[in-house]
């Protein structure tokens, strides 16, 4: 028969805690962390604690459970990232050149006119329509389609003065690339 215990105090036996969780991580960090996880779990099971018996086993028994199946999920998991490795790719190309020019797109963008970068950003990165982006801006579908136009014509003429001569250059989607 269970009975609450009166008395739950584990304090005395934070020293012998401590004591076997360093034993079993070889880690001072690990073995804090252990005892830590393993008092909350004895106070979240408190009231399967006999008061009959002693306070200390039981509660290496729970540090011990919560040690075994700590170390069983970080095998588990380590399994499973050797595993997504064996199935991903060794090697892969560089994506240096593709990120600086990315970069570079960004900080062309970034140059264009406030109201022509809007409409831009509305209607092809966000992929609304030209009376989406007109009604959202407040603005005629007619300068939607104007500003969209320049701005797309300035985005163009500013990737390519920054483009590095022989290097294919980047193509705008939309509009014409007549360069």
């Amino acid at each position: 028969m269970n009975r609450k215990p009166e008395s739950f105090d584990v304090k005395a036996e934070l020293g012998p805690l401590m004591r076997f969780a360093r034993a079993l991580t070889r880690d001072a960090a690990d073995a804090e962390d252990l005892v830590q996880e393993a008092l909350l779990r004895a106070c979240d099971k408190r009231h399967l604690f006999d008061a009959r018996s002693a306070l200390r086993p039981w509660l290496f028994s729970i540090l011990h459970n919560v040690f075994v199946s700590s170390k069983r999920q970080r095998l588990a998991r380590v399994r499973r990232e050797r595993a997504a490795l064996d199935l991903s790719p060794q090697s892969a190309a560089p994506d240096q050149e593709e990120a600086a020019d990315l970069q570079r797109l960004r900080d062309c963008f970034a140059a264009l006119p406030l109201d022509q970068r809007s409409v831009l950003h509305l209607v092809a990165v966000e992929g609304l329509s030209y009376r989406e982006a007109a009604d959202a801006l407040q603005i005629p579908v007619g300068t939607v389609m104007s500003r969209l136009a320049r701005a797309r014509a300035l985005l163009r003429s500013l990737v390519q003065r920054t483009e590095s001569p022989g290097r294919p250059h980047l193509h705008i989607v939309g509009g014409r690339n007549d360069s």
